[in-house]
């Protein structure tokens, strides 16, 4: 999980998440400088299980992300952002695909700051469906809907810097190289309220930026893969 002035969303995420994971499990946070009370709303939690490490400057959700997925240790990595609520059998949902596959996503409720529903499946407004050329053009790889077994690590790493955000970086890259499932029953409630720190989709994005953020991802996925 990656924060920054999550302090409004981050306890109800929390507690979603945690009755989900064994005693084994970790939740890392990597804190991107907060300076309201996320940090403190996490501390009292109270929970062993919870990992924070303190950061400033990492060039927004993209270095914070790394950061975090970097120190995991487990074999298995779920994404969650700040101000989600995770529904009950996501973990177990998640483990379980994750035997056979690299990468999974898996379908989300869309809502909005105060939980109502905007649309009952993200996957059904998006048009979602798996494969690279599908995603490059109309990208359906929404973090906190992935999960990944730890050693696509191996090839993901490190995130160019001029790619658009982390998650369309992983997709496509899982897509080219290993095992991809789109899991299609919603396993949270995707908070669309207004301040997220990344819009769906490229909103606020002029065709141009559009352009360029596709030939980037593009150029980088081909010259990540003839390494």
């Amino acid at each position: 999980m990656a924060t920054y002035n999550g302090e409004k969303f981050i306890r109800q995420q929390l507690l979603s998440i945690l009755p989900q994971l064994s005693s084994h499990d970790e939740i890392i946070i990597s804190d991107d400088g907060s300076i309201d009370q996320t940090l403190t709303i996490v501390a009292q939690l109270d929970d062993q299980r919870i990992r924070v490490s303190r950061n400033e400057g990492l060039s927004g959700p993209l270095g914070n992300f790394e950061q975090a997925i970097q120190r995991a240790t487990h074999n298995l990595v779920l994404l969650a952002d700040q101000d989600d609520v995770w529904l009950p059998d996501k973990v177990e949902v998640m483990r379980s695909l994750l035997q056979t596959y690299d990468l999974v996503l898996s379908d989300c409720q869309v809502v909005d700051g105060s939980g109502l529903v905007i649309h009952d499946s993200f996957f059904r407004h998006r048009g979602s469906r798996p494969g690279f050329w599908n995603n490059l053009f109309k990208n359906s790889y929404v973090g906190c809907c992935m999960a990944f077994r730890r050693d696509t690590t191996n090839y993901i790493f490190p995130f160019p810097a001029q790619v658009h955000m982390h998650d369309w970086w992983i997709g496509l890259l899982v897509e080219a190289k290993g095992r991809v499932y789109f899991y299609q029953k919603p396993l949270i409630q995707y908070v669309r309220h207004g301040a997220n720190a990344s819009p769906t989709g490229e909103v606020g994005y002029n065709l141009i930026r559009q352009l360029q953020n596709r030939f980037l991802l593009l150029f980088h996925v081909v010259k990540r893969l003839v390494v």
